[in-house]
């Protein structure tokens, strides 16, 4: 068997042997496997681009076609009301002009054993979330009568996020300048020194201490433990990637944020392009459309192949093409012509745009190729 595949590596990718290897019958005849072999060289050999073909045409109608039929403003439930994960063409747009912000930013994070058979997986889960003060508080009131803030806590939520009443009074301290904090009996004081006593301060400063931060991660305002297969994963509302990963119990090698920008930057190019491959297909099969990955792999190629991950907008992918005209024939026509006149800049006309202005041939298909006549 070994023998016959050997004589196909050099024609066919790594992957596809692979694959062969796994599917076939180890009792499977020399005759047969080549005949097999054969009949893959030859599918192989057709699904191969031809040269001069427009890829970037096809990708973007093989992508556009199916997008006018998703419904435009689609939420997707993961399993309870308040977790809602923003998908449908709203999702395509946020991922292709690369966001800085995004609607719902999410994490689906990993867990290594005895996490992921669901032991002690909720203390986990609420580990992870952002806990502010105003979750570890009964009531917060204003005394005008002594010009103080008393703040009642609630003991159950303290002992379940396993935090002392020391604790909030060291973060308050920290936290909030020009206050004096003791406590008394169930209650935490909070004393003004100073010109911090008008009764519009207090007030003020009632709101701020709810929005304090206690423990968790910074970020991630919900979790949400579900079983996926035989495994449990906790998916977050909120990212934070880099505090995630250093964390102790999670598997970092198959944890995930929806925000391609943060995977950019925490890991790297490659995986800024796998995400995109990975968030636009996911969409697209929630849909229930079918594009081929090739079409989506070209359009995470482009975003990714100057090093940065760049949205296909007017300062992401297209500010970088050579070609003024192309540049021009996106938006703001002006300022790109204006721009290249000041700096004397040449275009080559190498692409197809800037020919279709000029009502050139354009270098696709039989435009490629040029004929040279020798002269007698």
């Amino acid at each position: 068997m070994d023998d016959v595949l050997k004589e196909y590596s050099k024609q066919l990718p790594i992957k596809i042997i692979d694959e062969v290897k796994k599917s076939v019958p180890k009792n499977v005849s020399k005759s047969k496997l080549k005949e097999i072999m054969e009949n893959i060289l030859e599918e192989y050999k057709s699904m191969k681009v031809a040269f001069g073909e427009s890829v970037g045409l096809i990708s973007a109608e093989s992508i556009g076609e199916p997008g006018t039929q998703m419904t435009l403003n689609t939420f997707h439930f993961a399993g309870v009301s308040e977790m809602n994960v923003t998908m449908g063409l709203p999702r395509i747009i946020e991922i292709l002009d690369c966001s800085k912000s995004l609607s719902t930013p999410m994490m689906e994070i990993y867990l290594t054993s005895p996490l992921n058979k669901g032991k002690g997986i909720k203390e986990y889960a609420e580990k992870i979330k952002e806990t502010t003060l105003g979750e570890c508080i009964k009531e917060v009131s204003v005394n005008l009568g002594n010009s103080t803030i008393e703040v009642e806590t609630d003991d159950n939520k303290m002992n379940i996020l396993k935090i002392t009443k020391n604790k909030i009074i060291k973060i308050v301290n920290t936290s909030l300048k020009g206050y004096t904090v003791k406590e008394s009996g169930n209650l935490i004081i909070l004393k003004p020194r100073g010109k911090e006593d008008t009764v519009n301060n207090l007030f003020k400063t009632k709101e701020k201490i709810k929005s304090i931060y206690v423990s968790g991660i910074k970020g991630i305002t919900q979790v949400l433990p579900v079983k996926k297969g035989e495994e449990y994963v906790i998916v977050t509302a909120g990212t934070n990637l880099k505090e995630v990963l250093g964390m102790e119990g999670v598997d970092s090698s198959r944890s995930f944020s929806n925000d391609i920008r943060e995977i950019n930057s925490i890991l790297g190019i490659e995986a800024a392009r796998q995400s995109i491959l990975n968030e636009v297909t996911k969409v697209i099969d929630v849909q229930g459309l079918n594009v081929d990955v090739r079409h989506i792999m070209l359009v995470a190629d482009t975003m990714s192949i100057s090093g940065l991950v760049k949205g296909i907008t007017r300062y992401g992918v297209v500010s970088e093409k050579s070609s003024v005209l192309a540049r021009a024939s996106f938006e703001t026509p002006l300022r790109h012509v204006i721009n290249a006149s000041i700096s004397g800049e040449k275009d080559e006309l190498n692409s197809v745009v800037e020919n279709v202005m000029l009502n050139q041939v354009i270098p696709v298909g039989s435009g490629v190729p040029k004929l040279v006549v020798r002269k007698e």
